[in-house]
């Protein structure tokens, strides 16, 4: 593996492809006689681009892998129908390269599939921008039909019990909201403002008391890979923290209940008790999850059509709490 270096260098102008430069530190971590045989862009990425490719070695020995460059203000492109995602929530310390290292160096012993650290440029010393180079698992997105649905949520609340099990939790930057309500704004286009002012008072309240453990802080349908119904990898720890693990399920939950509905998001919570042994979930941490797609700009966008969804489910969790909310 090729040492992590960490001085700093001038940073060429970047466009989305990486540069030869870049291609070259790739095969120089491979030896001599290594040669980048393919390129391909991946979906998704906030602050950083995500490249496939095929290195041979000098030998012949094929390996595929991923490259991950950390751009600046790089834009999120989600998913077809996908619900929105914050675009590089605090780029800088708390969201880099090294975030990553560590998290990738704490799941090395982990049973859950994750993909392995090959190589680290984190100051861009050798590549146009701070970079990783990790084992590129096998799978595709989820694409689960509804009759797969309960399995696939099954697999899902399993997956977070391995995650949530990591030794050395403690060493990771703590869970920091991504947004800090410093603006307190609804969706551009939300139908009911005062549903989420009332949001904006519950999350601006304490807390509830939770143990804190390794959390992925991301974990959502697009950070997983499938394969013939079966979960294949959990990737994308680059806002891996350590904080409590209703974070991961509340961020899991808003997802499903926007592209699958709210059923959907309730099976996943009554899967994940069964799978743990008794979960008590405190429905602030939803609200919280919702919130966390707000305020707009800066690359986030709620599209309009599924504001309806997003305060019919907003306005559930609230009445969870005993909170009044206008019609």
């Amino acid at each position: 593996m090729v040492p992590v270096t960490h001085s700093a260098a001038p940073r060429p102008p970047v466009g989305t492809p990486p540069d030869r430069a870049t291609l070259r530190w790739v095969e120089e971590c491979f030896g001599r006689g290594a040669v980048v045989k393919m390129v391909r862009p991946l979906p998704g990425g906030a602050a950083h681009v995500n490249h496939a490719l095929l290195v041979e070695t000098g030998s012949g020995q094929n390996h595929r892998l991923v490259l991950r460059r950390w751009l600046p203000h790089a834009p999120h492109r989600p998913a077809d129908g996908a619900p929105a995602r914050p675009a590089a929530p605090h780029v800088g310390a708390e969201f880099s390269p090294e975030r990553e290292i560590a998290a990738l160096a704490l799941l090395a012993g982990c049973p859950l599939p994750t993909p392995s650290l090959v190589a680290a440029d984190p100051a861009g010393a050798y590549c146009d921008v701070p970079a990783l180079l990790i084992e590129r698992l096998t799978g595709h997105p989820p694409r689960p039909s509804p009759d797969d649905l309960p399995e696939y949520l099954i697999q899902l609340a399993a997956a977070l019990l391995a995650v949530h099990a990591i030794n050395g939790a403690s060493t990771m930057p703590p869970y920091v909201p991504y947004n800090r309500l410093e603006e307190r704004q609804p969706p551009r286009h939300a139908l009911r403002p005062g549903l989420w002012e009332r949001a904006f008072d519950v999350a601006s309240g304490p807390a509830p008391e939770a143990p804190s453990r390794f959390i992925h802080r991301d974990y959502q349908p697009d950070n997983t890979l499938w394969s013939y119904g079966r979960l294949t990898g959990v990737v994308d720890w680059s806002d891996a923290s350590y904080g409590p693990i209703a974070v991961d399920i509340a961020h899991m939950r808003a997802h499903l209940a926007l592209r699958y509905g709210p059923p959907a998001a309730d099976r996943f919570l009554a899967s994940f008790d069964q799978v743990s042994g008794g979960y008590p979930h405190d429905p602030y941490w939803d609200v919280r999850a919702l919130l966390d797609l707000l305020p707009e700009g800066s690359g986030r966008t709620v599209d309009e059509a599924h504001v309806p969804l997003f305060e019919d489910y907003l306005a559930a969790r609230l009445a969870e709490l005993g909170v009044s909310t206008p019609s």
